[in-house]
């Protein structure tokens, strides 16, 4: 096992490199970052060549993309356009969409599963039809239309019923909030409720189907129905027998969404106009700032390595049977 977890860690390394590597040339090679800097007739010559010297775009392509890497291994991502380093401002944004993606995540996998089981083994019910009707439904509509429909259709009448804002649609806190945690905790959280449960809305639904459709392959197996005939008891047959079998495939599914949901966060950013690392992201794109298109791609790029080796991992942990040579 560990061998084989060495081996994926040196595979994954090479990937992010060469990933690295392709998008840093497309990047570079998609216009002048200073464009706009330099048809500035107020510009002296003198600031736009000591930001050209920052940026190091006096440099052939290969010689950057040496120095922003040897850079970026020790936390060190370079200088945006404006001449501010990257490092914070990534740090501070990923923070804000870490916050809402790691809660959604953890909600929504709690929900499919839950669901995914419980539509299994009341296979053609009633609740089997309306979570199966119910998924597809949340699967269909985009991101940014869900979270439209939350604040138009949730938000403002629960707000309207309870006579005050509890539902916020802006931002992820109000503005000059004064007091502890404790007192700014009810605003922070009327922030959190609309974006969290859009993300929750639309990564459940696929997770539910798969696990509903690996419980029904793993409850009509042999093993399952040899322990049914030993006597064990329906409880245990399930948790043991069934449910642990029937997470290896989710379990794949959702490490290969993580870069999916992260996706999504840019959407839901949008919608509810926080300021996180997907916003972040699209504004350096518009402007050409490559140090920041750079540093957001490398860092979700090893995100999504990560979770795809801790999938592989739990192979292992949810199926003895699965050994790695």
């Amino acid at each position: 096992m560990l061998a084989y977890i060495l081996r994926r860690v040196a595979a994954s390394v090479l990937i992010l490199v060469l990933s690295s590597m392709l998008v840093f040339v497309m990047v570079a090679n998609s216009g002048d970052p200073l464009a706009t800097l330099r048809l500035n007739p107020h510009t002296p010559a003198s600031t736009y060549a000591a930001r050209r010297a920052l940026l190091h775009l006096n440099d052939p392509i290969p010689q950057r993309y040496w120095i922003w890497i040897s850079n970026a291994v020790h936390g060190n991502f370079g200088s945006t356009i404006q001449g501010q380093p990257v490092a914070p401002q990534l740090w501070s944004h990923l923070f804000v969409t870490f916050q809402m993606v790691i809660i959604a995540t953890i909600v929504a996998i709690v929900v499919a599963i839950t669901v995914g089981v419980l539509s299994a083994i009341r296979r053609g019910r009633a609740f089997d039809s309306a979570a199966t009707v119910t998924n597809f439904l949340f699967i269909s509509v985009p991101v940014f239309v869900l979270g439209l429909i939350l604040k138009e259709f949730v938000a403002i009448p629960i707000n309207n019923a309870v006579g005050r804002t509890v539902l916020y649609t802006i931002g992820q806190e109000s503005p000059n909030l004064t007091g502890g945690f404790v007192q700014r905790l009810p605003n922070y959280a009327g922030h959190f409720v609309l974006p969290v449960l859009t993300l929750i809305l639309v990564s459940y639904p696929s997770w539910a189907i798969y696990q509903r459709s690996s419980m029904l392959e793993v409850l009509d197996s042999d093993y399952v129905r040899l322990a049914r005939a030993k006597g064990l008891r329906p409880r245990r047959v399930l948790i043991r027998h069934t449910l642990r079998n029937a997470l290896i495939p989710v379990t794949t599914v959702i490490a290969l969404d993580f870069a999916a949901i992260l996706g999504g966060a840019i959407l839901v950013e949008s919608v509810f106009s926080w300021q996180g690392v997907g916003v972040w992201f699209l504004a350096g794109v518009s402007n050409l700032d490559f140090n920041v298109v750079q540093a957001y791609l490398l860092v979700t790029a090893f995100f999504v390595v990560a979770f795809n080796l801790l999938a592989d991992i739990l192979y292992g942990v949810l199926d003895p049977r699965i050994r790695y040579g």
